[in-house]
C-alpha cells in the first residue's frame, strides 16, 4: 500500500465559498485524487484554513505556519511514499508576505523539511510534488479584496516560481491553475467542480511519481 500526504490550506480542507462551509468529502481534491488512483494507494488530506508556507499569522487561533507543523504531519502519517505540497495562496496576503517570490522561498523550506526529516520508521525519502494553487481572481467581496490586496497579480506568478523551484530541487510539479479557477464569490476558494478537477488532474503525475 502506497501512502500519499496532501499538505495544504483551505483549498485542501475543502472550503466552500458559496455556503461558507465545507465541501462534501467526495468533492474535495484529495478524495478525487484517491478515487482516480484507485486501490493500493492511501491518500491522507491535511488541510488547514489559512495555512501559509512558512510564515506566522499572529491573528490566527491556531498555528498556521506550514513549516512549523509539517514535521508533525510527516511523523503522524509515516511511512510516506509521496508528499504533495499545495500552499502559497495565504502567503499572498500583504500582512503575511504578499509576494510570489516569498511564497517560493517558503515552499523551498518545506521541501527541505521533507528531505531532512528524522522519520519515526525506516523509509526512503518520499517523492515530492509541488503544486501551484490556482491564481486568485478579482472579487466584489470587500473583505477578501482587502485581505488579498495585490494578490491577483502576485499569485499569477506562483506557477512560474514553483516550476523553477521544482526543477531546481528535483521535485515533481503541477499547475493547478491549468485545470481549475477560483470562484469570483471571494476570489480565493473553489467550487466543487474545480476542486474535484485538481484531484483528477494531479492523478497522472502522482501515479508517475509513485510508480503505480
Amino acid at each position: 500500500m502506497k501512502t500519499v500526504l496532501c499538505y495544504g490550506d483551505s483549498l485542501t480542507w475543502g472550503y466552500d465559498p458559496e455556503t461558507l462551509g465545507r465541501h462534501r468529502l467526495e468533492d474535495r481534491w484529495p478524495s478525487a485524487l484517491a478515487a482516480s488512483l484507485g486501490e493500493g494507494v492511501h491518500v491522507v488530506a491535511d488541510g488547514l484554513n489559512g495555512r501559509t508556507t512558512a510564515f506566522d499569522d499572529h491573528t490566527a487561533d491556531c498555528d498556521r505556519n506550514g513549516a512549523r507543523t509539517l514535521p508533525n504531519a510527516l511523523h503522524t502519517y509515516a511511512p510516506l511514499d509521496l508528499v504533495i505540497l499545495m500552499l502559497g495562496t495565504n502567503d499572498m496576503k500583504p500582512v503575511i508576505a504578499g509576494t510570489a517570490h516569498a511564497a517560493s522561498k517558503g515552499l523551498r523550506r518545506l521541501i527541505e523539511l521533507v528531505r531532512l526529516h528524522a522519520w519515526p520508521v525506516e523509509q526512503e525519502v518520499p517523492q515530492i510534488l509541488v503544486v501551484a494553487p490556482p491564481p486568485l481572481v478579482e472579487t466584489a467581496d470587500p473583505d477578501f479584496a482587502a485581505m488579498f490586496e495585490g494578490g491577483v497579480a502576485q499569485s499569477a506568478m506562483l506557477a512560474s516560481f514553483y516550476a523553477d523551484l521544482a526543477d531546481d530541487s528535483g521535485a515533481g510539479f503541477f499547475d493547478a491553475g491549468s485545470v481549475a479557477k477560483c470562484s469570483s464569490i471571494d476570489g480565493v476558494h473553489l467550487d466543487a467542480t474545480n476542486t474535484r478537477a485538481i484531484g483528477r488532474g494531479l492523478a497522472p503525475v502522482a501515479r508517475l511519481l509513485l510508480g503505480h
